[in-house]
């Protein structure tokens, strides 16, 4: 079986480090692949200076005995930044998080520079507590994620965040205009257009009304406002909205309330369709309704949000897919750009921006269905 790219990269460079160098039609035999993709591989990491390219063979950068004549070599240029530390404080590393870090580590080792990541957990308090320890050990600016509830700092919070002597990148996180933290750059998902594609390919089918079930989160703001604003832009009729609880509360409760709320919008409402925040919950939701008789896709074409593991259902679950580890990675980008700025050169203005999700069509949605 072919091994998908990345796992290919990582094993070309794990076979690297072991051996030094490797001529490219061995290491194309052994990995099984035609030379022209191994080709093709090595002109990747070459270009991230992963790898020197010699004629015929690559070598593993460290290793000078093995290419003694450096003007045959042919690789782009070896990591310049080999002393550059680079914080990054996310509420996790699972689930949503592990792939915006695989893309920030990405990005700052292939400039030669190292990552060091510190957790923390959504306990209050804990975003200064980690910043603050990051820059005592010395890093050299920062990948925020900071705890806030909605994605945007609450009224008087965050307000010290631009108070740090080193640059610093937002990821997954805004600030509204007037706050602080407002003028940082930021790399985000667009939540609100990807909540919009969803809706969107729901009325192509043929759904003229499509609920939203959207546990409270930092995406749940921004899939309320796409929703809403596409269901107006559609013309489409509204749906009933779930009830909404300030107070914190159980894991099953919520989910009863979810359940709860699209059963009566199936059966009292007219709605056939609905998207899901997260298909984490849509895993167990998706079963109790059809458990109840609700079928799906039939009585309710279903879109789940995030990605993680829709397609790992036994109704393989139809998902808008933020592009987590391109937010991280070209959150970093932009981190590097501004610690390795030449000196005297002008400083860039800040930059907002929104990476746009992608729709996954899998076969909740109906949309074969609705084609024919």
């Amino acid at each position: 079986m072919r091994l998908h790219v990345d796992r290919r990269h990582a094993r070309v460079l794990e076979l690297l480090r072991e051996r030094g160098t490797i001529r490219v039609a061995d290491l194309a035999g052994e990995l099984g692949v035609s030379a022209v993709t191994l080709r093709r591989d090595v002109e990747t990491l070459a270009a991230r200076g992963l790898l020197l390219r010699l004629h015929g063979a690559v070598v593993w950068p460290g290793d000078t005995a093995a290419a003694p004549d450096r003007a045959d070599l042919t690789a782009g240029p070896a990591p310049a930044h080999p002393h550059l530390v680079v914080g990054m404080v996310v509420p996790t590393t699972e689930y949503y998080y592990a792939d915006v870090v695989r893309g920030a580590r990405e990005a700052v080792e292939a400039h030669g520079a190292r990552l060091v990541v510190a957790l923390t957990r959504y306990l209050p308090g804990e975003d200064s507590v980690q910043v603050d320890r990051l820059l005592a050990a010395g890093v050299d600016g920062l990948l925020l994620t900071p705890s806030w509830r909605t994605g945007v700092p609450d009224p008087g919070e965050g307000l010290r965040i631009t108070q740090r002597p080193v640059p610093i990148v937002l990821v997954e996180r805004s600030a509204p205009h007037g706050h602080p933290a407002a003028g940082l750059d930021r790399v985000r998902s667009d939540h609100a257009h990807g909540a919009a594609v969803a809706v969107r390919h729901l009325a192509s089918l043929g759904h003229r009304s499509v609920a939203l079930a959207a546990q409270d989160s930092p995406t749940s703001t921004g899939l309320r406002r796409g929703h809403r604003a596409a269901v107006d832009a559609l013309g489409l009729r509204p749906a009933p909205e779930p009830v909404r609880h300030p107070a914190p509360d159980s894991e099953a409760d919520r989910f009863e309330r979810s359940f709860h709320h699209l059963r009566e919008a199936v059966e009292d409402h007219g709605v056939t369709a609905a998207i899901l925040h997260s298909d984490a919950d849509a895993l167990v939701l998706v079963p109790r309704l059809r458990a109840h008789g609700i079928r799906v896709p039939e009585d309710l074409a279903v879109i789940t949000y995030d990605d993680e593991v829709a397609a790992l259902a036994d109704l393989p679950l139809t998902a808008v897919a933020p592009a987590k580890r391109t937010v991280g990675r070209r959150a970093a980008e932009l981190l590097l750009s501004r610690l390795t700025r030449a000196p005297g050169a002008p400083a860039e203005p800040a930059q907002h921006l929104d990476v746009l999700p992608e729709l996954r069509i899998r076969d909740s949605c109906g949309a074969a269905a609705g084609a024919r």
